[in-house]
């Protein structure tokens, strides 16, 4: 009975933590919102009879859509997407419904990579479902070229369902007077595309994207320095740590929670505080808000994104 009154308090504090950060979207006209925080197959996870998708079924976890986020600017009323993921029509009714309702639907959706949950959202601004043209994407060369040649993606191209918007790595896309955006590479399993982070800038701070990269070692930069040189820092975290899955996990290499956490074992209180963790893995015990993982972590004084998560630029 006591541990589960404990649970009960933890939830009612996460549930006021959420809560209290949403509200702040009445402090500035431009802010990111978190849309998403799962791997690209979602949670609960597909085939997974584990005890982590059984608190779905059992009612004591709720479904978590993949990962993405919003950037909405309230002053021009426009509002842009960061990944196309599967669960893209309840994103964009999120911000529809939650921020900003134009007739655009949307502004502009940034893609960072061709794994299914980054870009197959695109399916749904095809003829079977929206059918209306000229919905912009800002995508990379590689990119472009395999949404360009490869079916049915290019029917989305020749029918203008999508527009592309050219980006080239390290080159800053000015939104308008108060967002700016900068795509730069990062390693991943690039079979059909590369990879990509974002740099997002508003008057008056500025994010980092990065949900999927191979390893921080792996990276040109030093994550420790591009980490210290932003406001917030949404970090892939896939998985708590080696050997969580039973597949070779070497095959699908990730920066684990852990390996991250030892990175940045030595830096400061207020460094630590701008990284969020995301794009959890449903084996992740830190997808679950009761884990003491999670738990751990956070009195490290790391943060975890969450759906409905807002953060001021």
């Amino acid at each position: 009975m006591k541990q589960l009154l404990l649970l009960f308090c933890i939830s009612l504090i996460s549930c006021n933590k959420e809560t209290r950060v949403v509200e702040n979207k009445k402090e500035s006209k431009q802010y990111i919102t978190v849309l998403g925080i799962a791997q690209d197959a979602g949670y609960p996870h597909i085939g997974c009879q584990k005890e982590c998708c059984a608190n779905f079924y059992n009612g004591t976890y709720k479904k978590q859509k993949v990962v993405s986020l919003g950037l909405v600017d309230l002053e021009n009323k426009q509002k842009w997407l960061f990944e196309a993921t599967p669960d893209i029509a309840t994103q964009l009714a999120s911000l529809e419904q939650n921020h900003l309702k134009t007739n655009t639907l949307i502004d502009g959706i940034f893609l960072t990579h061709a794994h299914i949950g980054h870009y197959t959202g695109l399916m749904y601004f095809g003829r079977e479902a929206l059918g209306r043209q000229g919905t912009k994407v800002f995508v990379m060369p590689k990119m472009k070229t395999y949404l360009s040649k490869n079916g049915p993606w290019n029917q989305l191209v020749k029918l203008e369902n999508i527009v592309f918007e050219n980006l080239q790595n390290d080159a800053t896309v000015t939104l308008n007077q108060n967002l700016r955006v900068t795509p730069f590479l990062v390693p991943h399993r690039d079979e059909f595309s590369e990879t990509v982070g974002y740099k997002i800038e508003g008057k008056n701070k500025t994010a980092l994207f990065i949900p999927d990269i191979n390893k921080w070692e792996k990276w040109q930069k030093n994550i420790i320095a591009e980490v210290k040189k932003v406001d917030y820092a949404f970090l892939d975290a896939t998985f708590f740590k080696d050997g969580e899955i039973k597949r070779p996990m070497s095959e699908i290499p990730h920066p684990f929670i852990k390996e991250t956490l030892q990175l940045f074992k030595k830096e400061k209180t207020a460094t630590k505080n701008k990284i969020f963790f995301i794009h959890f893995n449903h084996t992740n015990p830190a997808l679950q808000n009761t884990s003491k993982e999670k738990m751990n972590v956070e009195k490290l004084g790391f943060k975890f994104a969450f759906e409905g998560m807002q953060l001021d630029l």
